[in-house]
């Protein structure tokens, strides 16, 4: 009996891809929903992370430029005692910023715009066993996006009469991902901390510190021996 000679690598290959071009066959038949969920999924999940390296990229050259500045954004006005007493906001500057950053967020958004997603052919069968495998599907998609900046501030006690005084730049983007034959999209939001002091107030004459761990009573009457 005459043995059959074994099967060559590119012969392998020729049968897989033929195997998994029949898959893909019968789920664009009747399970279209299913890749576009899938294909939907990885097309938002390959734009946030893009969308998340511009904008801070975007913020952090904002800010090693040097053209984020404390002072410029807010001046402290004091009472007759040397205090803080108020905080003035000069609106200008931070409006000047917001749109110089957005600006520069959407440019940078506008050269991505056309992404090359490849996507093994494997992948779309949903199946855990051919996930990675076979071919790579090329599909180029374009992005649309929003972009919105706004300031807002943050307090923190740093310790005894110091409070930390934070400006954060929240930016939201919301971008439209055109696929093939349908549309997706995603909202991509991030917080920076882009200037901040520490404000600090009058030391008080006595600290008086009561350890959680001891009884309270014992210790407000020991403070009480001590300084009565």
């Amino acid at each position: 009996m005459r043995r059959r000679p074994p099967m060559q690598p590119r012969q392998k290959a020729k049968i897989f891809c033929f195997f998994l071009a029949f898959i893909l066959t019968v789920l664009l038949l009747v399970g279209t929903g299913h890749l576009r969920s899938i294909l939907g999924s990885l097309a938002v999940t390959r734009v946030s992370n893009l969308v998340n390296q511009v904008v801070t990229e975007a913020v952090s050259d904002a800010v090693n430029s040097g053209d984020i500045q404390y002072r410029q954004l807010i001046s402290l006005e004091k009472n007759d005692s040397g205090g803080v007493a108020a905080l003035v906001s000069n609106m200008a500057e931070f409006n000047r910023l917001q749109a110089t950053i957005t600006g520069d967020i959407l440019q940078r958004l506008g050269e991505m715009a056309d992404i090359e997603l490849k996507i093994p052919a494997g992948t779309l069968s949903g199946s855990a066993f051919l996930a990675g495998r076979g071919p790579e599907l090329s599909v180029r998609m374009q992005s649309t996006g929003s972009c919105s900046a706004r300031f807002e501030n943050a307090f923190s006690h740093a310790g005894i009469n110091q409070t930390t005084h934070q400006i954060l730049l929240c930016v939201d983007v919301s971008v439209s991902i055109l696929l093939p034959g349908f549309r997706t999209g995603t909202e991509v939001s991030n917080s920076f901390s882009v200037a901040e002091t520490v404000i600090v107030g009058e030391v008080p004459d006595t600290y008086t510190y009561f350890d959680s761990g001891n009884d309270i009573q014992e210790d407000a009457y020991e403070y009480a021996i001590n300084n009565g």
